[in-house]
């Protein structure tokens, strides 16, 4: 066993990170996969913060991967995409902190409202993100923009996760102008930073099982190598449409846990 953990569970758990890394580098929402799985399989003793920090080791490895492969292949705004690393880092670590002290089901309906208002839009707007049209350029809007979406986002993936991908992509298409395939390069970045912050936080404070996380961490990376190199080569218009269909995933598990919560 690993971390005692059955070793059926990690097998089980391993193959759900590589999905999730999948995901995760094509449009986001890896997580809502994966840390449902980890609070099934992993005992019901371990701690939140816990299941949370290990979730982040999982994930960190298939970001950072996915957000390589962009860098490489894909044209990035660095003045605006280091503006949403830096206050996602900062918001990531004010939510890891207090993620002990809030409860998390209080966010259900509010993310699930959230949630269908981002696939509505998307659906009605056949054009979003399908080329670079950019907003607010050259103006202060465009960086007050850039510092919210990076410091809500920060947050939500520090105290949460789930959804934080999706809501980057989205952030960057309709509010900021990009184009899917710069605005899923992008969210790998502040991903990457909201990641790395909350798994230092969380690690620090050994709410991490480093074996299962490894585990999981190895198949999220190979996830993500394959998801990005496959946006990368299929572009806009396939991101659009696997976005279109992590959304109604995310909100089909959204509202299947708020109902349980309803009728328990």
């Amino acid at each position: 066993m690993i971390d005692q953990v059955p070793l059926a569970v990690v097998v089980a758990l391993t193959l759900v990170g590589f999905a999730a890394g999948w995901i995760d580098a094509v449009v986001g929402g890896g997580g809502v996969l994966q840390l449902p799985a980890l609070l099934i399989g992993l005992p019901s003793s371990t701690a939140v913060p816990t299941v949370s920090g290990t979730n982040k080791l999982s994930s960190i490895a298939g970001t950072f991967a996915a957000s390589a492969t962009y860098v490489r292949r894909v044209r990035i705004a660095w003045p605006t995409a280091l503006l949403v690393v830096v206050f996602a880092y900062a918001g990531s670590t004010l939510g890891a902190r207090l993620v002990t002290f809030m409860p998390r089901v209080a966010f259900t309906p509010v993310i699930i409202v959230a949630v269908a208002a981002v696939g509505l839009y998307t659906w009605r707007r056949p054009q979003l993100g399908q080329t670079t049209h950019l907003r607010h350029a050259g103006r202060a809007s465009h960086w007050l923009l850039a510092v919210a979406l990076g410091a809500v986002c920060g947050v939500w993936d520090g105290l949460v996760g789930p959804g934080t991908g999706i809501f980057l992509v989205i952030g960057f298409a309709a509010l900021l102008g990009y184009g899917f395939l710069e605005a899923t390069a992008m969210s790998k970045l502040a991903n990457l930073a909201t990641n790395a912050a909350a798994l230092l936080v969380l690690g620090t404070q050994g709410h991490v099982l480093w074996g299962v996380g490894a585990c999981m961490a190895a198949a999220n990376l190979t996830g993500g190598l394959l998801g990005s190199h496959m946006a990368i080569t299929r572009g806009n218009r396939f991101i659009r449409q696997v976005l279109l269909l992590v959304i109604v995933g995310v909100e089909a598990k959204l509202l299947y846990d708020l109902a349980r919560l309803v009728w328990a």
